[in-house]
């Protein structure tokens, strides 16, 4: 059974998944963006060794925050670097860790979420941690990675809830299996489309054909535009979405962080072009990819050929990497996974209540009956090729 971990008075605590966590979702309405099947838990955990820790500060009138950590393996993460590469859409954000990951095409550390003001928290926390495995004693530069999104619709981000050790506790909470999606951990408090939004994960699976490779997608998803879901406005119909009568419109700014893994023995060269490709996911979504938005994708690759090892970097080894003319089929499947898991943070998500700036705010999840309704109305499921 998956868990995330709450705060509750002060102390962390394990909690299992809502029944909308576990069985909601896009796939609960009949839908399924793309042609490529999933893995077995359509989830980035779906890639093997990739793990998943969530913390969720979720108390008082205010609080509405968290974080999420993602592992790219359950080795030494320091000393067995993956390669990777990133994708920056629109650049209003705060990517700590950005600028060696583009220098070196390698991440050394676990990639943590949280919110806009508590990425220096965040990165203390991944440094302490870092420091205090076994065999670390002589290391004297870390890059952590973390992202963020702006929680402060409805969290008391000012209050700087976020602390090092609740990142310590996500790092050492992180497994493989299912993942707790919707409003939690780094999700807590994020807002799409004026809708609630959080964390979302799917994946998809290439035949064996062209691959077998594993492609997972997990989101933090706080951002406007027009609400579209399996190519149907569903924003136009709910009466909601930026620029609305020009007048009346809803905020676009926000942001989202995307995370890739991917199995397939990638350079950190094709691990950009699969990030890049990943925004064809979100503009299938309806994204506004807005001045004040900050979307950013990280894609990584768990192969153990193309592993950034100690043996390899002193030696020179030769490496095996999957060749440009057999990308596309990858392109497809982040693509697809990325479609899903952002609809999935949405679908997941419970309606939030929050206290800001003195003033009740209430945050809707989206109805999954409404959905279901606009979208057999105007694209029914016998319709679908």
């Amino acid at each position: 059974m998956s868990v995330f971990l709450a705060l509750q008075g002060g102390s962390v605590a394990a909690h299992d998944m809502n029944s909308r966590d576990r069985d909601g979702g896009i796939r609960a309405l009949g839908r399924a963006p793309g042609v490529l099947p999933t893995g077995p838990l359509n989830a980035i955990t779906d890639v093997t060794g990739v793990r998943v820790g969530q913390v969720t500060l979720n108390h008082g009138e205010n609080i509405r925050t968290g974080v999420t950590a993602i592992l790219p393996h359950g080795g030494d993460l320091f000393r067995d670097k993956v390669p990777a590469g990133l994708k920056v859409a629109n650049g209003y954000g705060k990517l700590a860790g950005a600028t060696q990951i583009i220098e070196l095409g390698e991440i050394e550390s676990p990639i943590v979420l949280t919110n806009t003001l508590s990425v220096g928290a965040a990165m203390e926390g991944v440094v302490r941690w870092t420091l205090a495995q076994p065999g670390h004693e002589d290391i004297r530069s870390v890059n952590a990675v973390v992202g963020e999104t702006n929680d402060g619709g409805l969290n008391d981000i000012r209050g700087l809830h976020v602390r090092p050790e609740h990142v310590i506790a996500a790092i050492e909470s992180a497994t493989t299996g299912p993942v707790a999606e919707g409003a939690v951990g780094a999700g807590t408090g994020t807002i799409v489309f004026g809708f609630k939004g959080g964390i979302g994960t799917s994946s998809r699976q290439l035949p064996q054909s062209l691959g077998g490779f594993n492609v997972g997608v997990l989101v933090q998803s706080n951002y406007g535009g027009l609400l579209t879901i399996d190519g149907v406005p569903v924003g136009t119909e709910i009466g909601r979405y930026y620029l609305k009568d020009a007048v009346e419109a809803e905020k676009p700014d926000g942001s989202i962080m995307i995370v890739v893994a991917t199995d397939a023995p990638l350079s950190d060269r094709n691990l950009e072009r699969l990030a890049e490709r990943a925004f064809a996911g979100l503009a299938r979504t309806g994204a506004a990819y807005s001045n004040g938005s900050g979307d950013y994708a990280i894609a990584f690759s768990t192969h153990e050929g193309v592993r950034r090892t100690a043996a390899r970097r002193e030696e020179q080894a030769a490496v095996q990497e999957w060749p440009n003319d057999r990308m596309s089929p990858l392109f497809v499947a982040v693509a697809e996974a990325t479609e899903e898991a952002i609809i999935n943070s949405m679908l997941k998500a419970t309606t939030t209540r929050s206290v800001v700036n003195g003033r009740e705010v209430v945050i809707e999840a989206l109805d999954m009956e409404q959905v279901r309704t606009i979208l057999d109305r105007a694209r029914p499921l016998s319709a679908r090729p």
